[in-house]
Formats: structure tokens, sequence, C-alpha cells
């Protein structure tokens, strides 16, 4: 019988690197932590050693599909499979940057959504039976914080893949053209995006759904206000003290 393996993205830090613990702790299999830099990867995975734990490291970017194929063919190749995928490599822009909002809703967008997207595309034919799957969202990806009544409607409506792809590129279009609040959009990039997530984690349900013998879950967590570099360590938990997502693997 193959082994059984998770893997979490962006897990060299915060939330993804104790959710690595948290599996390495509890997780009848081996624990992928993996991470666009190879250095502070292989750093996370000492310190985790250091409290005898054995995570494996495995570099990811997932805004470069090249690594997102060649990390399936490793799970192909040695697993045959994949039992657990933690979705949580996100970017969010401080509040003080200064980088235009354009570029904020290019990147944001790409890395968040559509990258995200990406992975799971890659790694979602490689699930076995039972396998379950996270995807971290936010409490900015709650509705409300889209201001436009007639896009929060669009968001609630029955979307495919493809229609929320392109409602996230229409917002992605709006910021370019600086009308990003006229359109009922909003000032935050991030905001959007994790509606995003939330949004596609529904329709990514839905599919599952069509094959219960699979028994494939797949849920979409805000792990709460957690002492972070993106919450500029102002966070009331420590990320190992999070168990929203731990409780849905």
């Amino acid at each position: 019988m193959a082994r059984r393996v998770a893997v979490v993205t962006g897990g060299n830090k915060g939330i993804g690197k104790a959710i690595v613990r948290a599996l390495c702790s509890k997780f009848d299999g081996d624990v992928i932590l993996t991470a666009r830099d190879e250095s502070r990867g292989l750093a996370a995975v000492k310190d985790l050693e250091k409290e005898g734990l054995h995570p494996k490291f495995h570099i990811l970017d997932i805004t470069k599909k090249e690594t997102i194929k060649t990390l399936a063919s490793y799970l192909k190749d040695h697993y045959g499979g994949l039992d657990v995928l933690v979705n949580n490599a996100a970017i969010a822009y401080k509040r003080v940057d200064t980088a235009p909002f354009s570029e904020q809703a290019i990147n944001t967008i790409g890395i968040n959504y559509f990258a995200t997207l990406d992975v799971c595309h890659e790694l979602f034919p490689l699930l076995r039976k039972h396998a379950r799957v996270v995807n971290v969202s936010s409490s900015a990806g709650q509705l409300h914080r889209i201001p436009g009544k007639d896009l929060q409607q669009r968001f609630l409506s029955a979307l495919t893949e493809e229609e929320l792809s392109k409602l996230m590129n229409e917002f992605v279009e709006a910021a370019k053209a600086g009308k990003s609040v006229q359109k009922g959009w909003g000032e935050s990039a991030y905001a959007v995006s994790k509606n995003g997530v939330t949004a596609v984690t529904f329709i990514q349900h839905h599919k599952f759904s069509q094959d219960p013998d699979m028994d494939i879950v797949i849920n979409a967590v805000h792990p709460g206000y957690v002492d972070t570099d993106m919450t500029y360590h102002k966070g009331d938990l420590t990320p190992d003290q999070d168990e929203s997502i731990k409780w849905k693997i």
C-alpha cells in the first residue's frame, strides 16, 4: 500500500509552518513542506527537526507552473497520489505600500487566486479516496468586503470556474483603469482575492460531490487573526494556537 502524503504550500513560516507542525504530529504519513525559496524552506525543516518532527521539503513557487508540475511528478512517482493538500501560499500588500493599486491587483489576484487554481488543476487529479483539501481564506473573504450589490449577487450565483475567473479579471481591469471603487469592488485587492478563493471552493466542492464514493472533502477556512508577517504581528493568536485548519484535515 502506498504511503500517505500531505502537502502544505507556503509552509516555511507563519500559519503554513504551524500547519506542517500539526500535521507532523497527527498525520499518519509523510508531510511535505513547500516553499518558493529553498534556503528558507530547508531552514524551516531544520527548525521542526529540532522539535523531533520529520517533514520533507520540496520547492514550490505557485506562480511558476513548471515547479507545480515538478511537484506533481514527484508525488506521482514517490507516492502514487495525494491525501491532504493545504493551499496556504498567498501575498498581502501592506497598507503603507506605495505600489500602484493596479500593480497590487494584478499580483494579488494572480497569486492568491489564479496561482492557487493552477496548483489545484495540477494536483487534484492525484487526490485519492478520502482526501482532504483546505483552501486558506480570510475574514477578508467575506462578501460584504466587496461593496457593490450587483457584484455580490454575481458571486452568490451558480458560477462556473471559468465565469468566476472572468469575474476576477474584471476586477483587475477595473483596477488598471483606476475604477475599482467606482465599479463596486472597493479598495482591497486582498479582499477580492480571498472572495475568489472562497467562491472557487464552493465550485470545487460541487465537483467533488458528484462522486461521493471518492469521499473528497474541501473547505475554505478563515484561520483567525493570527500573529504573522501578514498581520504585522498584531494578531491575537499564535500560528500554533489556530485550530480552524487542523479540524478540517
